[in-house]
């Protein structure tokens, strides 16, 4: 596999990292052991702080209570925050790693061993890649956001704010769109034979998650609190406009929403993560 990665002959245009359950939400071009993810590190937080928190509630060692709390500590400093993920350029949260826009699937003939070389799909990388923060702006880029790392009163929120009701960025009149239309990876197939799915569709459990907090941010004492507010209700009321149309015209609660026209993709019955719409009309929502 590192053969491939170096020589850049592998069948996708970028690996798909699956465990993040964004499947093929771009990363960066190519893996390596300098690469760090921001939702994971928010991630990772939030399961730290829990930990410390069922330590707590059990009254478990202190040891164990000293370590969860200072690893939940460390992940939710600011300014290391900053320092590792964020793009000055334009207040935006990024993933960091071995990276370079300029890769293209080709056509070529492999080689298989046998006397029937077959013609596939295949990638070919055009730039050496270089450590970066990776230029792709989505889902991944809200997650400080999303599970409040950002003080009410930072400029930077200002700057998510302006990320997520940007129509020329995330922003639909049918939800958050789960890519930016900036991006180079937007709406492209990762092979012929996988259409794009992490690449600009409305998911709806990511809409909840921004939506709930938006709304804590709408609450809470600071300079953005009315502008939190205002994309709030704007953001909920599309949500909710949006999936309930879904429903009457079809029947069914569907696995993603087009960004283009709001139509129901994907799966349909499905009433696991699009349920939350409810949660989203009772405006009940999670606490971090």
């Amino acid at each position: 596999m590192k053969e491939h990665l170096k020589a850049g002959t592998y069948h996708f245009w970028l690996l798909q990292t699956l465990s993040s359950g964004l499947d093929d939400y771009p990363r960066a071009s190519h893996p390596s052991e300098d690469e760090r993810h921001v939702d994971l590190r928010c991630w990772m937080h939030l399961a730290a702080d829990s930990m410390h928190s069922i330590a707590e509630l059990l009254k478990m060692d202190k040891d164990i209570k000293k370590e969860y709390s200072s690893t939940a500590k460390l992940l939710s400093d600011f300014e290391l925050l900053n320092k590792m993920h964020l793009d000055t350029a334009n207040g935006a949260y990024c993933d960091y790693g071995n990276h370079t826009e300029k890769v293209q699937l080709t056509w070529k003939i492999v080689e298989t061993g046998s006397n029937y070389p077959r013609r596939e799909f295949v990638r070919e990388v055009l730039e050496k890649p270089v450590l970066q923060l990776v230029p792709h702006l989505g889902y991944v880029s809200l997650f400080p956001f999303i599970l409040r790392l950002i003080p009410p009163d930072s400029q930077i929120l200002e700057s998510q704010l302006d990320l997520i009701s940007n129509k020329s960025i995330l922003w639909t009149d049918f939800g958050l769109r789960s890519l930016s239309k900036t991006s180079s990876m937007y709406m492209k197939r990762n092979t012929e034979h996988d259409a794009p799915y992490w690449r600009g569709p409305i998911w709806i459990p990511l809409n909840y998650l921004i939506v709930s907090s938006l709304h804590h941010y709408s609450q809470v004492p600071g300079p953005y609190r009315e502008r939190a507010k205002t994309v709030y209700n704007e953001l909920r009321s599309n949500l909710i406009r949006n999936i309930v149309g879904n429903y009457k015209r079809t029947g069914y609660l569907w696995e993603q929403y087009d960004q283009k026209k709001g139509k129901g993709k994907g799966a349909r019955l499905f009433t696991g993560w699009t349920a939350t719409v409810l949660l989203i009309m009772a405006e009940a929502y999670h606490e971090v």
